[in-house]
C-alpha cells in the first residue's frame, strides 16, 4: 500500500488548545432521532411525528392543545420514514418494503384504534400514492405496477372497505396528473426516439400531445401531481430558458404562463394551498433555500415564519383552512427545531427537536463555497471546518453526494458533522451534472462519468491545496450510489491522489449496472443511455468509464459496503470488484448487509458501518 503511515490511534485524542476535543458518538448522529417528520392533521386538531418505538420508527399522533402523543403504527422491522394524513380525518397511510428492495407497500392504519390494513398485498409490487383530494374523503388514487412491472397503472382506493380497483391501464405513462376530483387530467409519457417527455391529454379515447420537451429539458421536466382546476396542469421546465421554471398550462390550448423562474437556478420546492391546490409560494434552492411568494398576501405570513428562528426554513404542512402551519427550521450546527405557527397571530409554539442530545456538543458550520474548473465552470459546494481548529493544511474528506442528478445542499448534515467533529475539513461539491443550478451544468455532465465529473473533484482539491485548506498527503473519499461509483474510480483511475477510499453500494461496472435497472425505470431508461451511455452501442466506452476496467491499478485503501436487496445496484456490482481486488492482492474491507438495500435504513447497522469507517479513517488519515 505504498508508504502511507498506518495510525491506530482514535481521533478523539485530537486536542484544540491543549484539552481533548469531545467527540460526538456515533448514536447520536446515526441513529434513529428522537423526532421527526412533524405534519398537521387536516383539521388542525393534531399533529403526527415519526419518532421510535422500542428501536423502530412509528408514526405518533398528539393533539394539538395538549396531552401525551400517541403511538399509532407498530413497525417492527425497517421503521417508518413516509406517511400521510388522509381527508377522512380516521387514517393514516405509510409504506413500507421488505429488506430495502423497495417493493413499497402501502398500509392504512386508523387512528383510533390501530387497525392496520394493507392495501396492496401483492408480492414483487411497487405501490405508490398518487392523489388524494378534500372533495373524496374517504378515497385515493395510488400507481401499482401489478400487471406490468415497467409502469403503474391508477387505482382507486376506497379507504372504508380497504380495497382497491383499477382505474386506469398504464400504456406507457411515467407520470399522471389529477383533479380535485380525483379524475385523470393529464399524463407523461418519455419519448424513446428523442430522449424527452410529452405531456398527453386525453380526448375521444386518444392521448394528445399539449406539450413536449427534448433531451436537453428532460431532466427538469415534471409536473404537479395535483391540479387545482380540471383546464391547467403546473409543470416544472426549463424548456425556452436554463433553469427549471414553475409553469401552468392551459390542457386544451397548450398555452404557458410563467409563474415563477431564475435565471441561475431551479425551482426546487413548491408549496401548493392544502384544499385548492394551487401554487403559493416557490423555492430556490440557492446556495440556501429561499422562498418567493406567488400569492402576495401571504408575504406578512412568509416573513413572519422566517423570523421564528436562526436558519432556513422548511414549510412541512398546513391545515386545510391553511391558518396552521407545521414549519420547521433548519441549521447547520445545530438539529432542527419543529413548530406550530398560526397565521392568525404569527407566532410559532415549539413542538420537539429532533436530536435534542447534540445541543451538548459543539458543532460546525457548513460554508458555501466556488471555484473554477479547469475548463471554466463555476462548481459550487460547501466546507465543514472542525470546529476550533486552524483552518490551514488539514486532513480532508470528500463526501460525494449520489445522484448524480441529485445536489448537496446546506443544513445539518450527520456525516458531514461527523466528519469535521474527527479532526478532518469535509468538502462536498456539486460536481457538473448535479441538478439545481440549470440545464446547461446538469447537461455538462452528459457522458462524463469518470471523466470530467471527477476532473470537478481533482479541480477542488488544488483550490483547497492553494488556499491551503488542505494537506494534499492526507484527502480521503467517501460515497454512496454513484457518490460510491466517485469513489471507485477515484481509486482506480486517480490512485495517487486519494490515501483512502469508502464505497457505499457503488456501481463498478457501467454496462451491468444500466443492463439491471429496476423495471419501473423503463420511463427512464433511455435518458440513463443518453447520460451515461447504452450498453448495446457504447460497450467499450462504458467500460472504459467503469472502475473494474482498472482494478489492477488500484492501491487506494478500499472500505466497500453494500446491501445485499438493493434494486438499483445490486450486489454484483460489488461482488466483482471485490473479486477483482481479492485477485491483485489489493487491500480492502468489505461489509455486505443482507437485511438492507440502497443504503441503510436500520440504526444498528448504520452505527456497525460508520463504527468501521471511524476506525478506518482515523487508520489511514
Amino acid at each position: 500500500m505504498g508508504t502511507r503511515p498506518r495510525r491506530s490511534v482514535r481521533a478523539s485524542t485530537r486536542k484544540r488548545g491543549g484539552v481533548a476535543a469531545k467527540q460526538i458518538p456515533l448514536e447520536l448522529l446515526f441513529g434513529n432521532p428522537e423526532k421527526m417528520l412533524g405534519t398537521i392533521s387536516p383539521d388542525g386538531s393534531s399533529y403526527a411525528f415519526v419518532a421510535p418505538d422500542a428501536g423502530v420508527l412509528n408514526v405518533w399522533v398528539g393533539d394539538i392543545d395538549g396531552g401525551e402523543p400517541r403511538l399509532i403504527t407498530n413497525d417492527r422491522d425497517r421503521g417508518i420514514r413516509s406517511y400521510w394524513w388522509t381527508f377522512d380525518q380516521h387514517h393514516l397511510l405509510y409504506e413500507q418494503d421488505s429488506g430495502g428492495d423497495e417493493n413499497w407497500h402501502l398500509y392504512r392504519v386508523d387512528i383510533a384504534t390501530g387497525e392496520t390494513v394493507d392495501l396492496t398485498p401483492f408480492e414483487g409490487v411497487q405501490a405508490k400514492v398518487l392523489a388524494l383530494s378534500p372533495r373524496l374523503p374517504n378515497e385515493l388514487l395510488i400507481g401499482v405496477n401489478l400487471d406490468n412491472p415497467s409502469y403503474h397503472d391508477v387505482y382507486r382506493v376506497d379507504l372504508r372497505k380497504g380495497t382497491a380497483s383499477l382505474e386506469q391501464s398504464n400504456p406507457g405513462f411515467g407520470a399522471w396528473v389529477m383533479d380535485l376530483d380525483l379524475q385523470i387530467r393529464a399524463a407523461v409519457r418519455p419519448t424513446r426516439a428523442g430522449a424527452g417527455y410529452e405531456l398527453c391529454v386525453l380526448e375521444g379515447g386518444e392521448w394528445v400531445v399539449r406539450e413536449s420537451v427534448g433531451f436537453d429539458d428532460a431532466w427538469s421536466f415534471d409536473v404537479l401531481s395535483v391540479t387545482d382546476s380540471p383546464q391547467h396542469a403546473y409543470l416544472l421546465s426549463s424548456k425556452d430558458a436554463n433553469a427549471s421554471r414553475l409553469l401552468r398550462i392551459d390542457l386544451a390550448s397548450g398555452g404557458v404562463e410563467v409563474l415563477a423562474e431564475d435565471s441561475e437556478y431551479d425551482v426546487g420546492d413548491v408549496v401548493v394551498h392544502p384544499e385548492t391546490a394551487r401554487p403559493q409560494i416557490v423555492g430556490f434552492l440557492r446556495d440556501r433555500l429561499e422562498h418567493s411568494v406567488l400569492d402576495p398576501s401571504m408575504a406578512g405570513d412568509l416573513a413572519a415564519a422566517e423570523a421564528v428562528g436562526p436558519g432556513e426554513l422548511h414549510l412541512r404542512g398546513a391545515d386545510l383552512a391553511d391558518q396552521r402551519w407545521i414549519i420547521e427550521i433548519a441549521r447547520d450546527d445545530a438539529p432542527a427545531d419543529t413548530y406550530l405557527f398560526d397565521r392568525s397571530t404569527k407566532t410559532a409554539t415549539h413542538l420537539f427537536v429532533d436530536r435534542p442530545q447534540l445541543a451538548e456538543y459543539e458543532l460546525a458550520t457548513m460554508e458555501p463555497f466556488a471555484f473554477t474548473s479547469r475548463d471554466g465552470l463555476t462548481i459550487h459546494g460547501y466546507l465543514t471546518f472542525p470546529a476550533g481548529e486552524e483552518r490551514r493544511d488539514l486532513p480532508t474528506v470528500f463526501s460525494v453526494h449520489g445522484g448524480p442528478w441529485s445536489r448537496d445542499r446546506w443544513g445539518f448534515n450527520p456525516a458531514a458533522q461527523w466528519i469535521a467533529n474527527r479532526g478532518y475539513l469535509c468538502v462536498q461539491i456539486n460536481y457538473r451534472g448535479s441538478s439545481g443550478y440549470g440545464k446547461d451544468f446538469l447537461n455538462a455532465g452528459n457522458k462524463e462519468w469518470g471523466a470530467k465529473m471527477h476532473d470537478d473533484l481533482l479541480d477542488a482539491i488544488e483550490w483547497l491545496v492553494a488556499e491551503g485548506l488542505a494537506d494534499r498527503s492526507r484527502i480521503g473519499i467517501i460515497g454512496g450510489s454513484y457518490g460510491g461509483y466517485a469513489v471507485l474510480a477515484a481509486a482506480a483511475f486517480t490512485p495517487e491522489v486519494f490515501c483512502c477510499a469508502v464505497d457505499i453500494v457503488g456501481p463498478s461496472n457501467l454496462k451491468t449496472l444500466i443492463e439491471s435497472v429496476p423495471d419501473y425505470w423503463a420511463p427512464m431508461v433511455e435518458q440513463l443511455k443518453r447520460r451515461v451511455g447504452d450498453p448495446a452501442t457504447d460497450v467499450e466506452f462504458l467500460w472504459s468509464r467503469s472502475p473494474l476496467s482498472r482494478a489492477k491499478d488500484i492501491r487506494t485503501p478500499l472500505l466497500i459496503a453494500q446491501g445485499a436487496n438493493d434494486p438499483r445496484v445490486p450486489q454484483a456490482e460489488s461482488e466483482q470488484i471485490v473479486a477483482a481486488l481479492k485477485e491483485n492482492g489489493i487491500e480492502h474491507s468489505y461489509m455486505l448487509f443482507p437485511d438492507e438495500g440502497h443504503g441503510f435504513a436500520k440504526p444498528e447497522n448504520r452505527l456497525r458501518f460508520y463504527a468501521a469507517v471511524d476506525e478506518f479513517f482515523a487508520t489511514y488519515m
